[in-house]
């Protein structure tokens, strides 16, 4: 993977919950690294729903290897974030494809 390539700073956000005083659940993203990555692809899907049809833009960040990412986890990109739908393996351990849709959509 050309370091070049690797234009963009994305930072990859997990779902933590703690406990208030009142003992209250509170979910909050934490940051767990920040990353160089590559914009590969950003177009509008239409995936088949039990409903119907419906359309999504998925965004595909390719980033080095990592261990320790989830498919629960959050991409933030530019201030938006962009939930998690597929983590793809390129070669052996070489980097990694993050196949995302924005959060909330």
């Amino acid at each position: 993977m050309r370091a070049g390539k690797l234009d963009k700073t994305i930072t990859i956000d997990r779902l933590s919950r703690t406990v208030d005083a009142y003992g209250t659940e509170i979910e909050n993203w934490t940051p767990v690294a920040s990353v160089r990555a590559q914009l590969v692809q950003s177009t509008t899907e239409e995936f088949m729903h039990s409903f119907g049809s419906s359309s999504e833009a998925a965004t595909i960040f390719r980033i080095r290897h990592r261990d320790d990412l989830l498919t629960s986890d959050r991409v933030t990109y530019r201030g938006e974030a962009y939930d998690v739908k597929e983590i793809k393996e390129l070669g052996r351990r070489e980097g990694l494809d993050l196949r995302c849709v924005a959060a909330g959509g």
